[in-house]
């Protein structure tokens, strides 16, 4: 399962990581999947622990982060890939052993909330939009709350099609491949 030469390792890292790099890439061109495109970069971090192990996916991670910043017009995809999309994937299987599944639920959640908090609190203070939020007034701090939920909501359909996700690969991509993973 995870018996692939070293070469291997690091010609498909780099592939992926490449994939990730042009999907954070695109975000530039067209911002509006700023949240889309993490989001398969996740994917295929998770596709890269999957096929090799999860220190390689992590490799890839850090390499896409850093990369990211420096590479990509769009800071705001960067930001959220390395803040949560980057390395839910790879924490994700230890969440999925926690008993009962409501904890589970809960954990994950908890997780995603304080990822997403860090995430909105770097934007506000690297873009200083402390004195926009401000000015909002009630609408602003209702606001808040709408987002939250619908992010929330977002999130949990996010960690689905993560499952379904790699059954895909694993039933259609992988035999076309003639790989075993």
């Amino acid at each position: 399962m995870h018996s692939q030469p070293l070469p291997y390792r690091i010609a498909l890292g780099g592939t992926l990581a490449s994939f990730c790099l042009l999907a954070l890439f695109v975000t530039g061109v067209l911002p509006m999947f700023y949240l889309v495109m993490p989001m398969i970069c996740s994917l295929l971090v998770m596709i890269m622990a999957a096929t090799t192990t999860p220190y390689w996916a992590f490799i890839m991670y850090l390499a896409v982060g850093v990369l990211s910043l420096f590479i990509t017009p769009n800071k705001d995809a960067s930001l959220i890939f390395i803040l949560f999309f980057g390395h839910y994937p790879l924490i994700r299987p230890f969440l999925s052993r926690i008993r009962p599944a409501v904890l589970r639920c809960i954990v994950k959640l908890l997780i995603f909330n304080i990822c997403i908090g860090c995430y909105f609190g770097l934007i506000i203070a690297l873009f200083g939009l402390g004195e926009f939020l401000e000015s909002l007034g009630e609408f602003g701090k209702y606001g808040a709350y709408i987002l939250a939920g619908s992010l929330n909501l977002m999130f949990v359909c996010y960690d689905f099609s993560l499952i379904t996700g790699m059954e895909f690969y694993r039933t259609k991509v992988l035999p076309k491949l003639h790989l075993q993973v």
